[in-house]
This record gives structure tokens, sequence and C-alpha cells, in this order.
């Protein structure tokens, strides 16, 4: 079986750092001027684009070793007491169901589309 490896701390700080911010440039445009509502815009796109890029991966790891280890018929077969067995499936099966890796995947490739959509009109303006 192959080792599991976490990302370091500061990776995941970083990770974590990175949406904060990007949520925080989004909220404070309405009391910006123009120049900094467009730094804000591009610091809070750039933001998602590695926040969401980082959780798609992540889900998708989770949702993959859950399947490819069949770690939900190892736990209904295990010794582990009852309750304790419930929640450790509970948790296995909605990482292998839930929809969230999608939604990650969804913002992830839309900022990138309306990052290259701006960055081309800008672009194209400069013609």
């Amino acid at each position: 079986m192959k080792k599991i490896e976490t990302s370091s701390s500061f990776l995941r700080f970083f990770y974590f750092t990175s949406g904060v911010i990007a949520t925080i440039a989004y909220r404070i445009v309405l009391w910006l001027n123009p120049f900094w509502i467009q730094v804000a815009w591009y610091v809070g796109t750039i933001g998602f684009i590695i926040y969401f890029g980082h959780r798609m991966i992540i889900e998708t790891k989770r949702a993959n070793l859950v399947k490819d280890n069949q770690l939900v018929e190892a736990l209904k077969d295990s010794d582990i007491p009852k309750e304790r067995k419930e929640m450790l499936i509970y948790l296995a099966e909605t990482s292998v169901t839930s929809k969230a890796r999608f939604n990650s995947l969804f913002i992830f490739v839309a900022s990138v589309f309306v990052l290259v959509v701006n960055i081309l009109i800008y672009v194209f303006k400069q013609i």
C-alpha cells in the first residue's frame, strides 16, 4: 500500500490564507476607487484559483483513497465497535459521494476562465 503524505503545514497555511485573502478582496471592492477595485478583483480571482484548485485536488484524492482501497468495505468487516464503525463508514461514504469537489472544480474553472477573458480584453484594448 502506498504511503499517504500530507502537505507541509506551511503549504496548508498558504492555501488557507489564499482563500481568506481572496474572499476579503472580493468583499471590499464596494469601498475602493477604480484602480484598487481592479487590484482586489485580480487578487480575489487568483486567490480563488489557488484555493479552489487545491480543494478540488484534496477532495478528489480523499474520494479516490476510499474507493481504491475499498475502505467502506474494510470498515464494514472490521471489529470496531458498532457506533464508531457507523461514524467511520459515514465519513468514508460521504467523502466518495460528496459533490464538494465538483463545486471546487466549477469555481476553479470559472475563475481561470474569467481571468483569461479579462486579460485578453485588456490586451486587445491596448492594440
